[in-house]
């Protein structure tokens, strides 16, 4: 009796461990069965490590990129090969986070149940090619980056990175021309933001200081700190904090930035996701940077104006200028159709995001001409940032106040000059190509 009660013990135990075999072996599953399937040893996706299968198109079906049988092949058009390589990558993983190499399991047709699909599957983007030729022509072969987005639903419109190259060649890594070439600047870069980032010292203050519109700031073309002076690029005069912020006014702003302290300035940029590396479908965007310059007011000050150690990267940017025209909620931003409608989030309370889309109408309006912008219902920021040798990166920010257009936009132009005439009208040749 002793010993079948052994026995029976033995193969319960046996039991036992299969099960739990099986249920790691699930767990496993679960956690690596989409890298197991597509690992570049398995030759009914990969060939010679190459992608091969899948079709990859813009939201309107055009043809971006496609490989199957061990053919690999791009649109058509040139134009369109260009403008949108570091949205849609290339077959030779140049553009790490191009859609052929960060999608790939979709393109296989990979699911949990099925694995892949021999044939691969057609896998739509958000983008609008048109709308990229339209960006990329408008930078002119300048290096810099652009983003559209709707606002309503996240749906990435527009992503272009410059300088790009026809993926059917190679380009002349030894002229400068192509100097990071491979890298989207997009959302793979941080760029010093200059006056870009007073939006995020006025949402900071719009939300602390209690009586900030009754103010009056006063300019005289520079403010004398503890330990140093800030400059401004005008002479203002005495000025309300919607006057100081269309005018782009740094004296007003070092003083917001002093009063409001290091903390409260890195609280504001960490909560509304511009120091943080990002995810968009997957793909790890670059972080941002703000340095709280506890020990120093100047530093502070040239921090609070966007200067200093800032960096930021346009894809951060997007989010936040989204974020304004959307009452604070961000619509997580995708590249995917299939993703349309997904994850929202508030950054910015509904009545700080309100006076922000105010005092950005009025930036359009007072300071830069609605002329600029023709039939476009404008609110905007520039930044003209300075990062040395007499150079400066120019941004240009914003957004439609349309319900018929819901498009917020980024525009950044590598020492490209002053950010209302260098980056401003290639955001208005995008959003124009948009309207019509």
């Amino acid at each position: 009796m002793k010993k079948v009660k052994r026995r029976a013990n033995a193969a319960l135990l046996i039991a036992a461990l299969i099960i739990a075999g099986l249920c790691a072996y699930i767990l496993e599953f679960i956690d690596h069965g989409k890298d197991w399937a597509m690992f570049p040893a398995n030759q009914s996706v990969y060939s010679g490590g190459v992608l091969n299968t899948g079709t990859l198109t813009d939201r309107n079906g055009m043809l971006l990129a496609a490989a199957g049988n061990g053919v690999y092949y791009y649109s058509d058009d040139p134009a369109t090969r260009i403008a949108c390589l570091h949205v849609a990558g290339d077959y030779r993983g140049n553009i790490g986070t191009g859609a052929v190499t960060a999608f790939a399991s979709k393109l296989a047709g990979y699911s949990a149940i099925n694995g892949t699909c021999g044939d691969g599957v057609t896998l739509a983007l958000t983008i609008d090619a048109r709308l990229n030729i339209a960006a990329y022509e408008a930078l002119a072969g300048r290096k810099g980056a652009v983003l559209v987005i709707d606002y309503l639903t996240g749906e990435i419109l527009c992503m272009v990175s410059s300088p790009s190259y026809d993926p059917n060649t190679s380009p002349d890594l030894t002229s400068s021309a192509y100097e990071g070439v491979f890298l989207n600047r997009a959302i793979s870069s941080a760029f010093t933001p200059g006056s870009v980032f007073k939006l995020v010292t006025l949402a900071a203050a719009v939300d602390n200081i209690r009586d900030l519109t009754e103010r009056s700031f006063y300019c005289s073309g520079s403010i004398a700190l503890s330990d140093g002076i800030v400059t401004c690029s005008g002479v203002h005069g005495s000025q309300t904090i919607e006057l100081a912020f269309a005018n782009s006014c740094n004296c007003a702003f070092a003083e917001l930035a002093v009063e409001l302290g290091p903390d409260c300035l890195e609280q504001y940029c960490r909560e509304l996701g511009l120091t943080a590396s990002l995810d968009l479908d997957g793909i790890s965007t670059a972080a941002g940077n703000f340095e709280k310059a506890a020990d120093s007011e100047t530093a502070l000050a040239w921090a609070g104006i966007g200067q200093h150690n800032d960096l930021i990267s346009p894809y951060s940017m997007l989010r936040l200028v989204a974020a304004v025209a959307n009452g604070g909620i961000v619509k997580e931003p995708t590249l995917l159709m299939e993703n349309k409608h997904g994850a929202e989030s508030r950054i910015l309370r509904a009545d700080t995001a309100r006076t922000l889309a105010e005092m950005m109408s009025y930036n359009v309006v007072y300071s830069y001409g609605e002329w600029r912008f023709p039939g476009l219902k404008l609110c905007a920021k520039t930044g003209t940032a300075e990062v040395g040798n007499g150079s400066s990166h120019a941004w240009f920010a914003g957004f439609l106040d349309s319900e018929e257009f819901p498009l917020a936009f980024v525009v950044l132009v590598e020492n490209g000059g002053g950010g209302l005439a260098a980056a401003g009208p290639v955001a208005n040749s995008v959003l124009q190509a948009a309207v019509s």
